[in-house]
């Protein structure tokens, strides 16, 4: 790509012209610039006030007068794509005139680190290096920059592809370019604002968030700290007054010779920060990296990010839809195409597995939801062990197919691989049904792979899958009654399922939800009577405020001799229980509940004849065993041994631990000593901030009883059944 210094001399000479009246233009607009094609073209840049400014390109010549404060703005009429270099020319005071300038197809490419990667470092490196001699690829990169206001310029300029300056740019960009450039037979040009380790937000304008409940929180962070807007001047003026305040009592003080209070603490989200590190706040790469280049005509975007957002699951299409409504919005080209890539398998490390799934679900979501948007599966190109995939070729590939496609018409090129459509029960099996799936195959030979199937506990199992026709028929060993189904259910997940083009399936669950409350159910239980039921919190301080139970019939309960807890995990489709029934080790009903600090609940023994039932690997099936122990209480503990059990670890928190006297950590566990396992667990009840729950032993963090993991919140439901007989 050959580097031409004198362009970016050129463009800043051009802004700093606008200070002694000379016309000038955002960067943007330079030599060897890539217009847009077949449609209306802005231009637009700064003069003295009321200047005439013309422009003059491809037999057109459109005038206009710059405003008050020496901005102006105007539209070539649509351009037909040329690849003769011409000549673009603004006049006013003075002349600018760009060389080198062609006609063709323009995106813009953005995201993080996977858009940003270097062409230097992708697969085959060497040999595309040689082969990259396109003179009609243009490439303009944005530096990285982030701003608290809308910046009018970046400092960038156009480059033409050569084999000398192509290892710089955007991989995927290049790639998707190339494509496009071979089939269509036009100039390019690939405009690349990328930053590796970005969020969404960042890149978003102010404008996308307006209308989304879900991102109410961040529209008021924007609005306080942008200026002009109602909220800011609210939080302004209520600063303000508070120093004037402060001043006058200052003053008065001072005069008394009496000691003055410190001065009110400035409001730091009145402002967009600009310290290195603040760059993931909402707008501020917007400001810095796009800003400066709208209006200029593009045909679409092309979008490759998540990591940074990987865990939100479906809000992640919600900051998709301020995106791409407010980048539709600033640009006002109506509903350009927008494409973005699905993320590729990863390992993000064992307490995240389903996090990446959740993020392919809400991208998978796009098409549906933001007209005139696609997306593209790469979960047979990753590499579980790289977050940055080398074979970018096929992204590049992928995606420009369904530009080509869709975008384009070219109706011949195909670019969809397998599609959910629907599914069906037929007895001990489920069917799922696939568009875009003719020539349904896998890719090695072997059996579809990442199947589950889920029956009425809602626990996944590892299915057996068969395919016939268009559809995947799959049964599971110990499911009679399938409910629902998920594929490619984890960040590991490199499926083989693909069509006759030898396009892969991405992740999607489909289904009934299980019914929660099933546990209930269990002939174990036949005869017991509710005391207590619960939805616990993901965050509680009921030190502060006592649990409100959706049913508290402790008063009423009469006399028991048995005791039975029922805890259920709901996250998604999935229902993990166990029940542990287990003889009476209180006579008084109201101290079976939870055992806040206020509760007078404090419980540390061994419990008779345990019955435990589970549908979580690891829980032992007890019948009336003699290893059980409970330990309830509302205070801190420590992990030195309480009851001296046997196997138990004083280094660790675990079945057996000492409680202390005062704190609000809170505690209630039950577990089969003898076994070494802790049944269920519910910790931090009291504190404030997310308890700990977990059924099963704790394998993702240190301690077996889920100490200190704070991860109340990866369940949807955590409902806790209180019965006795």
């Amino acid at each position: 790509m050959q580097r031409m210094g004198y362009v970016l001399v050129a463009g800043a000479a051009l802004v700093a012209g606008a200070v002694s009246a000379d016309v000038s233009l955002p960067n943007v607009f330079n030599h060897n610039m890539v217009l847009q094609r077949g449609q209306p073209v802005p231009v637009w840049g700064w003069a003295a006030p009321g200047e005439p400014v013309t422009v003059s390109f491809a037999g057109q010549s459109k005038k206009t007068v710059a405003d008050k404060v020496g901005a102006w703005r105007l539209a070539l009429e649509a351009l037909q794509a040329s690849a003769d270099p011409a000549a673009f020319t603004v006049s006013g005071a003075n002349t600018v005139t760009f060389t080198n300038v062609v006609v063709g197809e323009v995106w813009f490419c953005s995201g993080q680190s996977n858009m940003e990667w270097r062409m230097a470092n992708v697969d085959n490196a060497e040999q595309e290096r040689a082969a990259a001699t396109y003179p009609l690829i243009r490439h303009f990169k944005a530096p990285k920059a982030f701003k608290p206001a809308p910046e009018k310029n970046i400092q960038a300029a156009w480059e033409v592809t050569t084999p000398d300056g192509i290892g710089d740019e955007s991989a995927v960009a290049y790639l998707f370019g190339r494509r496009l450039h071979q089939v269509l037979k036009v100039p390019v040009g690939l405009i690349n604002s990328s930053w590796g380790g970005t969020r969404i937000e960042p890149w978003t304008p102010a404008c996308g968030f307006d209308g989304l409940p879900e991102l109410a929180a961040i529209k008021t962070r924007v609005d306080t700290a942008t200026p002009g807007t109602p909220l800011h001047a609210q939080v302004l003026n209520e600063y303000v007054a508070a120093v004037q305040a402060w001043v006058a009592d200052a003053k008065a003080k001072s005069a008394a010779g009496q000691a003055i209070s410190a001065a009110p603490e400035f409001p730091q989200h009145l402002v967009f920060p600009n310290a290195q590190g603040k760059h993931q706040e909402p707008t501020v790469l917007y400001n810095g990296m796009v800003a400066g280049l709208v209006p200029y005509a593009i045909k679409g975007a092309i979008w490759y990010q998540g990591c940074s957002n990987n865990g939100e699951g479906m809000l992640y299409l919600e900051k998709t839809k301020a995106l791409v409504n407010g980048w539709r919005k600033v640009w006002g080209q109506g509903d350009f195409p927008y494409y973005l890539v699905q993320l590729a398998p990863y390992n993000y490390g064992p307490a995240r597995a389903t996090h990446l799934p959740g993020i392919w679900e809400a991208q998978a979501a796009v098409p549906a939801a933001i007209p005139n948007t696609g997306y593209t599966v790469i979960n047979d190109i990753g590499n579980t062990k790289d977050i940055h995939p080398r074979n970018k070729q096929d992204v590049g590939l992928r995606m420009a197919n369904q530009a080509l496609n869709r975008t384009y018409g070219m109706k011949e090129i195909r670019w969809e691989g397998p599609v959910y459509k629907s599914f069906a029960v037929e007895g001990a099996k489920l069917r799922v049904t696939f568009d875009h799936a003719e020539g349904l195959k896998t890719r090695d030979g072997r059996p579809p792979t990442w199947f589950e199937l889920c029956g009425q506990d809602g626990l996944f199992r590892k299915a057996d899958a068969l395919i016939d026709g268009n559809s995947v028929v799959l049964s599971a060993p110990g499911i009679s009654a399938p409910m629902a189904m998920r594929f490619a259910w984890d960040q590991l997940a490199e499926p083989n399922l693909v069509n006759g083009l030898g396009l892969p399936a991405g992740a999607f669950r489909c289904g009934n939800k299980p019914k929660l409350d099933g546990a209930l159910a269990l002939p174990e239980l036949q005869g017991f009577r509710k005391v207590y039921e619960i939805d616990l919190p993901t965050g509680g301080n009921f030190n502060a405020a006592p649990p409100k139970y959706a049913l508290d019939a402790g008063s009423a309960a009469g006399a028991f001799a048995r005791v039975a807890y029922v805890l259920q995990l709901q996250q998604a489709e999935s229902i993990r229980y166990v029940c542990t029934v287990m003889d009476a080790f209180t006579k008084d009903a109201k101290k079976l509940g939870i055992p806040h600090a206020r509760s007078g609940i404090f419980h540390q023994a061994k419990v008779a004849n345990l019955t435990v039932r589970s549908n979580v690997e690891g829980i032992p099936a007890l019948d009336n065993s003699d290893g059980g122990n409970i330990e309830f209480w509302g205070a801190n503990y420590g992990n030195p041994n309480g009851l001296n059990l046997p196997g138990a670890n004083g280094a660790k928190y675990d079945f057996d631990d000492k409680p202390a006297e005062d704190g609000g950590y809170g505690c209630m566990q039950v577990h089969c000593w003898k076994s070494k396992v802790t049944l269920f667990a519910y910790n931090n009840f009291n504190g404030g901030g997310p308890c700990d729950i977990g059924i099963g032993n704790n394998a993702a963090g240190e301690h077996p009883d889920y100490t200190f993991m704070g991860n109340g919140g990866q369940y949807e439901v955590r409902r806790l059944t209180v019965l006795v007989k």
